[in-house]
């Protein structure tokens, strides 16, 4: 489908408070997606429809995610260089949130496949027992954010201290 020409000429900014609502993913099989998503991520089980889909939740919300067979049962990974999903990114509201989601993944020996400091946000990147990627990440308080003479955001791509991190549990 193409855009046509004329809308594009209409000045339009989507509103500052909408939301992406839900990700709904096709998975390989379903158990070992609620094992990662649930078990491990810790979202909530908040309905299934029989045993091809299941949808989860972060405080009771009807679903953040998504997850079915439909279309996928027993199937392989997309293919990394074909056009897709590059990422899901889960914000956490805090850094000690964040500290103890990455603990929860070292004791299950999951492993990570980065982590990165983007000046803007802290992220841990992983990839689920399908290969899509996700993202666990939260933001720096807005008035931490550096600004370019331009006016455009300043974001890096450093490694994320992670023993750093962990040290927001020290206390626990």
């Amino acid at each position: 489908m193409q855009v046509k020409k004329h809308l594009m000429s209409i000045d339009y900014t989507i509103p500052s408070d909408t939301k992406i609502g839900h990700v709904h993913l096709k998975v390989s099989n379903l158990e070992k997606s609620l094992a990662f998503y649930r078990d491990l991520l810790g979202f909530e089980l908040t309905t299934m429809y029989g045993t091809q889909a299941a949808f989860l939740s972060a405080g009771g919300y009807h679903h953040h995610l998504g997850l079915n067979t439909w279309h996928s049962l027993g199937g392989p990974p997309a293919p990394e260089r074909s056009a897709g999903l590059y990422h899901t990114a889960i914000l956490y509201p805090t850094r000690r949130d964040l500290a103890v989601v990455y603990r929860r993944i070292l004791e299950a020996g999951y492993p990570i496949s980065g982590a990165s400091d983007h000046a803007v946000s802290e992220a841990i990147y992983l990839n689920d027992p399908d290969g899509n990627g996700v993202e666990l990440y939260r933001d720096r308080p807005q008035e931490e954010w550096n600004y370019r003479p331009d006016g455009s955001i300043e974001m890096t791509t450093l490694p994320l201290d992670l023993d750093d991190l962990l040290a927001e549990l020290d206390n626990d």
